[in-house]
């Protein structure tokens, strides 16, 4: 495994791998001894687990962590707790696939790798990081929300209430598991509108974030399921490798899942998502679009706009990369760019609470 993704990487000219280790404990010596930009560490290792090693890792070092993750329930269970504790993302560990599918690893892992490195609000969120570990005062799934400043919620700015929202859609890749941690768990329970994830993960991963989202929050989380109805206080979270959209039933909105189309970039898709969304609700909706490579959203915000909706960005310097929110500000679809910490609260007050 040390040696698939050594080659992977360093078959581009701009990544050099410094150093392998064989678990934890010698990870952490040759962080020290190397001072990396970068780690991928797998969560399975003998002597020290990678779990343990990036607890300390955040606590006395903090850097950028890629997780390696087994493309299983376990794997994903232990990977959403990697990314509580402050690791930046994941990569898939099955590379026995065909060469076609080693060849799109190769390519993701590589434009992480550049991303994250390349990214100018690392380092802020790292603070904050370990801020969290050292000071006196967590909660369960929101370990940096201590180290953020107190918000005066008269100053945010928000979305302009009487347009009737329907729902709020959200689109969101690289950095998405944290970044929904600290904005779902913090919407009341009346919130009267449902919401709608897309967050580009594998099958079981996205299965595995609703239901610890679920466990933090006052809404029902869950993964969406043929049928699902998308009603208030509920967020229904896109089923990995397939594509949520909707349809009109008896009684409402209802879920749809289905591989196709097969020809996106990604599966699922937030542009999928928020043109089926728009097209069967015919009426305006919020947009939310969060830290993540790429412009993935971009198309289906435009039609956002187009039905006197509001697009909420997430702000450069809270986002693990800012790719998806950029685009969307870059094409002038942003109607207001927030850090991570205001948009709960910008959520609500849309809402009408």
């Amino acid at each position: 495994m040390r040696k698939s993704l050594s080659l992977m990487l360093e078959s581009d000219p701009q990544i050099k791998v410094v150093a392998t280790a064989r678990n934890g404990r010698e990870g952490i010596e040759k962080i020290r001894q190397f001072q990396p930009d970068l780690v991928t560490m797998d969560v399975e290792m003998p002597d020290m687990d990678g779990l343990t090693a990036l607890g300390i890792i955040m606590k006395e070092m903090p850097l950028p962590v890629l997780m390696v993750s087994s493309l299983t329930t376990e794997g994903a269970q232990a990977t959403l707790d990697a990314l509580s504790l402050g690791a930046v993302d994941f990569i898939p560990k099955e590379l026995s696939y065909v060469s076609l599918d080693i060849v799109k690893i190769k390519d993701e892992l590589i434009a992480k790798v550049k991303s994250i490195a390349q990214s100018r609000s690392l380092s802020f969120r790292l603070q904050r990081i370990r801020a969290a570990t050292t000071g006196t005062q967590k909660q369960a799934g929101t370990g940096t929300a201590a180290a953020w400043k107190k918000i005066d919620r008269r100053q945010i700015a928000a979305p302009p209430q009487g347009r009737n929202y329907r729902a709020v859609v959200v689109g969101v890749s690289t950095g998405g598991p944290f970044a929904l941690l600290q904005i779902v768990p913090q919407l009341p329970a009346n919130f009267p509108l449902g919401i709608a994830v897309v967050q580009h993960m594998p099958p079981k991963f996205t299965r595995s974030m609703a239901e610890r989202l679920n466990s933090l929050s006052q809404i029902e989380v869950k993964e969406a399921e043929e049928g699902d109805p998308l009603e208030p206080g509920v967020a229904l979270i896109a089923p990995g490798g397939q594509h949520l959209t909707f349809a009109r039933n008896g009684t409402g909105i209802v879920a749809r899942i289905s591989v196709e189309p097969m020809n996106t970039l990604y599966r699922p898709s937030a542009d999928i998502m928020i043109t089926s969304a728009v097209q069967t609700f015919d009426a305006p909706l919020l947009g939310l679009i969060l830290t993540g490579m790429g412009r993935d959203g971009c198309e289906g915000l435009k039609l956002i706009k187009k039905k006197n909706g509001y697009v909420i960005a997430q702000n450069e310097e809270t986002c693990v990369v800012y790719g998806m929110p950029k685009a969307a500000v870059d094409e002038g679809l942003a109607d207001t760019v927030l850090p991570l910490e205001e948009i709960p609260t910008a959520l609500t007050r849309a809402a009408g609470l």
